[in-house]
């Protein structure tokens, strides 16, 4: 690693103005950041540790009976705390890595992140989630850009997640055996004015939205009214772990087996 400097802030607005100085960057639970500074990809002069900022940790209701994660919640505490509200969000949280991965992650560093083949987007853009900031409110639609790609701002800080809880919901992924991580995984939610459907691991563009089953589910939530939907191979990952044919393949197979689960 490069030499740097650790801010501890307590608060939001600390961190925000340690964030303020050159090159200095958020660190959350760390399991992205740290391997990549031990790979000498990243040299901040500045690390601003967020995991002492009580105010965005916990797992509440909101009025609106919305699911709210603080953007510093763990995915344990996840696992452990939404299962009564929301129990496809918790099955999810509970299956991400391995259990130290699961008690240092964040919520809020891994939709930062935005890996293309991370399980929280998907639980977010498949949700309609919102991703609160210490300076706006983003809906999930309008979040995700791209691989790695998001709509936050330089210095943006993640305080909150509120998911709009389902009438039926379900994650399902085919993990990659090394890393954990989706090599493709879908989060299928049905709400009173239609289905949605978020692909993780297979695009090149990242976690999107697959809209012709959407629409084919909104009129029939059963596995069968997807059985002939297929999708391109064209842009989706090709790697040692499958090809973009075979992530194609597998983005229909595990919708089905997600509407299976959630019905």
């Amino acid at each position: 690693m490069y030499s740097f400097e650790m801010a501890r802030p307590t608060s939001v607005a600390d961190a925000v103005s340690a964030l303020a100085q050159d090159e200095a960057q958020a660190l959350g639970g760390g399991q992205t950041l740290i391997p990549t500074l031990k790979q000498r990809l990243a040299s901040p002069s500045v690390l601003v540790s967020l995991t002492g900022i009580a105010e965005i940790k916990g797992v509440c209701m909101t009025d609106d009976g919305q699911v709210a994660i603080g953007g510093g919640t763990t995915h344990a505490t996840v696992a452990a705390e939404a299962g009564g509200s929301y129990p496809a969000l918790a099955s999810l949280a509970a299956h991400i890595g391995d259990p130290a991965v699961r008690n240092r992650g964040t919520i809020g560093g891994s939709l930062a992140n935005n890996d293309p083949s991370a399980c929280y987007p998907a639980a977010a853009l498949g949700s309609g989630a919102t991703i609160v900031t210490n300076a706006r409110e983003i809906a999930a639609d309008d979040y995700f850009q791209g691989m790695f790609t998001t709509a936050l701002d330089e210095g943006e800080i993640i305080t909150e997640v509120r998911f709009p809880v389902p009438e039926k919901a379900a994650y399902i992924k085919f993990e990659q055996p090394a890393s954990r991580f989706a090599l493709v995984g879908v989060f299928v939610a049905k709400y009173a004015d239609g289905v949605r459907v978020a692909v993780t691991g297979a695009s090149e563009e990242g976690v999107y939205r697959w809209s012709e089953a959407e629409a084919a589910l909104s009129s029939n939530f059963s596995p069968d009214a997807i059985k002939d939907l297929s999708v391109s191979g064209d842009g989706m990952i090709s790697d040692l772990h499958g090809t973009g044919d075979y992530r194609a393949h597998l983005v229909g197979v595990m919708t089905r087996r997600a509407v299976a689960a959630a019905s």
